[in-house]
């Protein structure tokens, strides 16, 4: 038994102690653990139709894409004796056993009519081939043994070192080739990487011109959006509501009448060279080309993209109280080290948030450049639509889209290590 001591302290050993428990007798410990398992239960059932919406419209779209940009098995697929022949014998030369095999899968697909699809595959890596196959798959049930002589009759070029390099890089349904080709590279006939002709090299120089474009559009639009968004943050709240109509009014116009617009405005009979006509600013005979070149491009975009950089900076000049800059000039600071040294410092998280936002949407812009920058104009975004929509080389807009997201990813990453993710505020 346990003793009462003098000064009340409960001694002794044999001290029972009583778990606590629920009313219903559970063990406190247990209804506990219960509880939690039951919010978060809750809480992903909550998130749950979020989560199925991005990974069915943003993540499974994304690896499709990644995929595609290193599969593609049209020659692997409908070539299946040449492609066992180049397993067999890698880095070998063609021989009769391969032209026999090139026949036999020519006749094959002259039956399947897939002779179209391997062709287009080889002419990816091989501009002109795809003629060749169509018309050797004609032929190829004509053909008899010597296989290398009757294929040769048809076309000297089946004798060409870099076609046969072609099918063998295409004879494996995974491949590296289509971002060599993003990346103006390509492989000899010895399968060694080299750069393409000067005159083919264009994608590598419009990678830099898109990121380039962007950043000048993302700083024309800082420049432009730091005064008005300065403006509406110290106005009463009702005229700055008001005004904030005026920034809101492009998002309920639709970009393809913006940009339609903008088409208007800028061509050289259009009203901005009429207007400069007009008051004698230029000769009518020197009118201003402001159409289907960069300065249409840039000039389109930087209104189109205006908004997304107010409105983070106004949610940040907002909150921002006028004294801590009327302190600093009381405290002897000119205008500009107060704005400098105490207000600038205060809108970095605004300016961080509406610079990524805006630079990341003039990357991948697509409608803009295609309609009011012309040849000159146009960013990497509308080779990618090309590819997916004229030339169907879904792989190859698949390599172009991958390698400018990673290069968006990338930036991003240096971002967050420069500056930190942790500063961006959009509100």
């Amino acid at each position: 038994m346990a003793d009462l001591s003098a000064n009340g302290a409960i001694t002794g050993s044999n001290v029972a102690v009583t778990p606590l428990s629920t009313t219903d007798g559970r063990s406190l410990k247990t209804a506990l653990a219960a509880a939690q398992s039951r919010a978060k239960r809750r809480a992903l059932l909550l998130v749950l139709p979020l989560l199925l919406f991005i990974l069915i419209s943003f993540v499974l779209p994304i690896g499709q894409m990644l995929l595609r940009s290193v599969h593609n098995d049209a020659f692997s697929a409908n070539m299946p004796v040449l492609s066992a022949w180049f397993d067999e014998n890698p880095g070998k030369a063609p021989d009769e056993a391969a032209y026999s095999a090139l026949v036999s899968d020519l006749r094959q697909a002259r039956a399947d009519k897939t002779a179209g699809l391997i062709g287009t595959r080889v002419n990816y890596d091989l501009a002109g081939s795809r003629s060749m196959f169509t018309a050797a798959a004609r032929k190829a049930p004509e053909l008899e043994p010597p296989y290398r002589d009757a294929v040769l009759a048809i076309n000297a070029d089946w004798g060409n070192p870099a076609l046969w390099q072609a099918m063998r890089s295409a004879s494996t349904p995974y491949t590296a080739n289509f971002y060599l080709a993003a990346l103006d590279m390509t492989r000899d006939p010895q399968g060694n990487i080299v750069r393409v002709e000067e005159s083919r090299r264009i994608y590598v120089s419009h990678f830099v011109k898109t990121f380039v474009f962007s950043g000048v559009i993302t700083a024309i639009c800082l420049i432009l959006a730091y005064p008005v968004a300065h403006m509406l943050a110290t106005l009463p709240l009702g005229k700055s509501n008001l005004l904030m109509i005026l920034v809101l009014l492009p998002f309920w116009t639709s970009l393809l009448v913006r940009t339609t617009s903008w088409m208007v405005l800028l061509q050289e009979q259009g009203v901005v060279n009429n207007a400069l006509v007009a008051t004698g600013t230029v000769d009518p005979a020197n009118r201003l080309s402001m159409m289907y070149n960069q300065t249409g491009t840039v000039i389109a975009m930087v209104h189109i993209l205006l908004p997304f950089m107010i409105l983070p900076l106004y949610a940040v000049m907002r909150p921002i109280k006028p004294h801590y800059v009327r302190a600093a000039r009381s405290l002897g600071a000119s205008s500009w080290t107060a704005f400098r040294q105490v207000y600038l410092p205060q809108t970095l998280p605004g300016i961080g948030a509406g610079a990524l936002l805006v630079f990341i949407l003039a990357v991948g812009y697509y409608i803009t450049p295609a309609l009011v920058g012309g040849a000159s104009g146009q960013m990497i975004s509308n080779f990618i639509a090309y590819h997916m929509q004229s030339s169907l080389n879904w792989s190859m807009a698949a390599a172009l889209a991958a390698i400018l997201l990673a290069a968006v990813l990338l930036l991003y990453w240096l971002y967050d290590r420069l500056v930190g993710i942790d500063n961006i505020k959009l509100g």
